[in-house]
């Protein structure tokens, strides 16, 4: 019984003892603070407390929505950069398609006279540039091969943010699934452009035609880089712009419709712009609001059957164009002034408002492209001038999309 005194009494010896060493000794005290802090360390990261932020969260979402942006105007300026390209008539310049190999272009004069040999195999050196020189060779060749180095840019702009995000937990699970979609139709729309491409250096011996790709697949190629537009636009504004205070209405409901009907409409016309650049369309009737002497052109149905005349015939295809192109500046002129009866919130009628100035704008652009014999330079404005439309377009869905059901 008297075991357990003893042994208390001898545990209250040592404690003593290690308390006195402790004052006197410097070394053992920093050991033990450190020791101390250790383990609080420890704990602390083996049990978070409930207030730790969380991933994804506010911080993250806008973080996400900022990179969304950042490629949907690089995705921009390579729709540019391809007008362009197809304005000048460079897309077919490049014979051959390697992802990595084609990064370095010619450095060599040896180089660039077996890349220049290797044009003149084609239709269009034979048939339309048979006279070109070198350097004019290596005007195009450049204009397409800075087309193609933007579209890798594109590319890695999308695959490694992914990664780097989808690592550190920043995306919801529904964003997951968005941002995999995005990334494969990056590499859809590489492939959809080799294919476009190559539809222009085929030989085509029952065919008189100038040697350009096909009118089709141009569609495709500029569709598809719209809708990759559209959805990274879409998703990354969606993420930013804080949501509207605003009681659902009937009129608001009907606002919506017809935003949702106008931005479908301007989609719909910057496609036909594919047909018109695919067939030398602008160049049939450069007379405006009439077409040479008439409203509707003679011609407007000469093919058979009648359906190919709105893909294939180029007068069709200019009227067509400029039938959308009058009703999407209806269509955006109405949905100006019905807002304006309405009280909406500051930033939807300023987005409203800047996409009803730019319809104007892209209108006047088109006709004078149109009077002047469709010079590059304005072309090539009034291309962008599309995408800005249509971004605007988008911005009002955002605006109005995120006002409460």
């Amino acid at each position: 019984m008297f075991l357990i005194p003893w042994t208390l009494l001898s545990i209250s010896f040592q404690l003593a003892l290690r308390c006195l060493q402790y004052q006197r000794c410097p070394h053992l005290r920093r050991w033990i603070v450190k020791r101390g802090q250790s383990t609080i360390t420890t704990e602390v990261g083996a049990s978070p407390s409930p207030s730790a932020a969380t991933v994804p969260n506010i911080a993250t979402n806008r973080i996400v929505g900022r990179w969304l942006l950042g490629c949907s105007g690089l995705v921009a300026g390579a729709i540019v950069l391809g007008g362009v390209t197809r304005l000048t008539e460079s897309g077919l310049s490049m014979v051959d398609w390697h992802l990595v190999r084609e990064m370095k272009p010619p450095q060599s004069q040896a180089e660039w006279e077996a890349e220049f040999s290797k044009y003149q195999q084609f239709p269009e050196f034979k048939i339309m540039n048979h006279d070109m020189t070198l350097p004019e060779f290596k005007f195009i060749f450049y204009m397409e091969w800075g087309h193609r180095m933007w579209g890798r840019l594109v590319g890695l702009a999308y695959i490694l943010p992914t990664i780097y995000f989808w690592r550190k937990g920043y995306f919801t699970r529904s964003m997951k699934g968005k941002v995999l979609g995005l990334c494969g139709f990056v590499f859809f729309q590489g492939l959809l452009g080799w294919y476009m491409v190559k539809s222009g250096l085929e030989e085509k011996p029952e065919s008189y035609d100038v040697p350009r790709v096909s009118q089709y697949r141009l569609c495709a190629h500029l569709g598809s880089a719209l809708l990759l537009y559209c959805a990274s636009l879409w998703t990354g504004l969606t993420m930013l712009i804080p949501a509207h205070k605003m009681a659902e209405t009937k009129r608001l409901m009907q606002l919506k419709r017809f935003a949702k009907g106008t931005g479908g409409l301007v989609f719909l016309t910057a496609l036909s712009g594919a047909f018109v650049a695919g067939l030398d369309a602008g160049l049939v009737y450069n007379s405006y609001p009439k077409m040479g002497d008439r409203w509707i052109p003679d011609d407007l149905l000469a093919f058979s059957p009648k359906l190919k005349n709105f893909f294939e015939n180029p007068t069709t295809v200019q009227f067509d164009h400029r039938i959308l192109g009058i009703s999407s500046l209806t269509a955006i002129t109405g949905l100006y002034l019905f807002s304006r009866r309405m009280v909406l919130p500051r930033r939807a009628k300023i987005a409203i408002s800047l996409l009803t100035a730019m319809a104007y704008g892209q209108v006047a652009l088109g006709i004078s492209t149109l009077l002047l014999y469709v010079p590059t330079p304005l072309a090539a404005i009034h291309q962008s001038g599309s995408v800005a439309l249509l971004s605007l377009a988008i911005w009002v869905l955002a605006e109005l999309r995120k006002i409460p059901k």
